[in-house]
């Protein structure tokens, strides 16, 4: 768990040190060739995604156009109603993850999936994620529907065949049964701790690699 990362300076030390920090430096992946191109009148969708600390997925994708919200959550278990706590014993088979809802005719489902492989998250980093351990910072795309489910294996295939990363994808992608949200603390909270070591440390660096590396998908306006 985080808190114990997360009560001074010394913290940052231990984090600057962890041997978990990511192995594949950011880099802009391949587009999918498979995608899913809005149909006309098409209202928003949802997309589900895990990839280490959930603090850091939301805040890169609520800085992405054609996203209208990030939620932290909870996917992948079966417990009803489950805490962090719960999640945090690793024994719920729950994922901290996000759901994100968005305008397909903006930003496209495939075009959400090049960003998390590319600045959110490590792919092939199992079941871990920077200073993080356990399956529940796994990485984890938690498809809505069979069609997301088709494109996320098929890019995971396209990623693979082109040898984007120097060591295997162990990202996973399971169909979404239950989201559930986090506690309220654990929302927007980048935007609301931006000087806390850890969030200094390992979730700030993907947000600003999305500027960088991805500018024409990044806004700076935050999404709720």
């Amino acid at each position: 768990m985080r808190s114990l990362l997360l009560a001074s300076i010394s913290a940052l030390a231990l984090l600057a040190c962890s041997p978990a920090l990511a192995d594949q430096a950011p880099r802009v992946v391949p587009a999918p060739t498979l995608d899913m191109p809005a149909p006309a009148g098409a209202g928003l969708q949802t997309a589900g995604l895990a990839g280490g600390c959930f603090w850091g997925m939301e805040g890169v994708f609520e800085h992405v156009r054609g996203v209208r919200s990030v939620v932290s959550g909870y996917s992948g278990g079966t417990m009803a109603h489950p805490t962090y706590e719960d999640v945090g014993s690793e024994t719920t088979g729950y994922a901290e993850s996000v759901q994100i809802t968005y305008d397909p005719r903006v930003v496209t489902y495939g075009q959400l999936l090049r960003i998390y492989f590319s600045v959110a998250t490590d792919p092939t980093q199992l079941n871990r994620q920077g200073p993080d351990s356990g399956t529940s910072y796994r990485g984890d795309i938690f498809a809505a529907n069979a069609d997301q489910a088709r494109v996320a294996r098929a890019y995971i295939a396209q990623l693979t065949a082109a040898h984007a990363y120097s060591a295997p994808i162990v990202t996973r992608v399971d169909m979404l049964t239950r989201f559930w949200p986090a506690e309220d603390y654990h929302q927007n909270y980048l935007s609301l701790h931006p000087d806390q070591p850890y969030i200094v440390l390992n979730d700030l660096p993907k947000q600003r690699n999305l500027q960088r590396l991805l500018p024409a998908m990044y806004t700076p306006t935050r999404a709720p």
